[in-house]
């Protein structure tokens, strides 16, 4: 059986993790993993030790994204988050989708465009502090789940932004 994420990094299998210990189980992973150490060994050996660096590169990205980290947890209970087909939200997320698509639109400098920008980053980190109560005290995969959903479309929308920004500097 393979070793969860979290197994692989000897962390609580949460989503409240310690990202100084991930990252620090992570250099010590990657140092008694790393291809160059095996540089005179067996083909086996150096393919299995390649296979487990990029395994830990995985896991790392994985858990040190709390988007990603949500959707790993919940992957490891079986739910699917359906982000691509399942768009159905709350309609006070909805309008405010709408709202802040209209603004990137709209917006007639940086200034603006960084002002939204803010706005998300605070709204990502209250519904992460909501992803993290369902998850970590609730058990609330449902709640979790619309969590990760509105998560992935404000991760997207922040990257808009940052194409916006782009733009207007160009």
């Amino acid at each position: 059986m393979s070793q969860t994420h979290f197994q692989l990094f000897n962390l609580p299998q949460t989503f409240a993790i310690d990202l100084a210990a991930l990252d620090t189980q992570y250099r010590r992973l990657q140092s008694e993993v790393h291809p160059d150490r095996f540089a005179s060994a067996s083909d086996a050996e150096k393919r299995q030790s390649l296979q487990l660096a990029t395994q830990a590169n995985d896991a790392y990205q994985t858990l040190k994204n709390p988007l990603q980290r949500g959707r790993y947890l919940l992957q490891l209970k079986g739910i699917d988050t359906l982000e691509e087909s399942n768009t159905a939200m709350p309609t006070v997320f909805l309008i405010q989708q709408m709202e802040w698509r209209e603004t990137i639109e709209d917006a007639q400098n940086v200034a603006q465009l960084e002002v939204l920008q803010q706005e998300l980053r605070d709204g990502t980190k209250a519904l992460q502090t909501k992803l993290e109560a369902a998850l970590d005290q609730n058990n609330d995969d449902k709640a979790a789940t619309e969590a990760v959903r509105q998560l992935s479309f404000m991760d997207k929308l922040l990257t808009e932004i940052d194409s916006a920004i782009e733009q207007h500097d160009n």
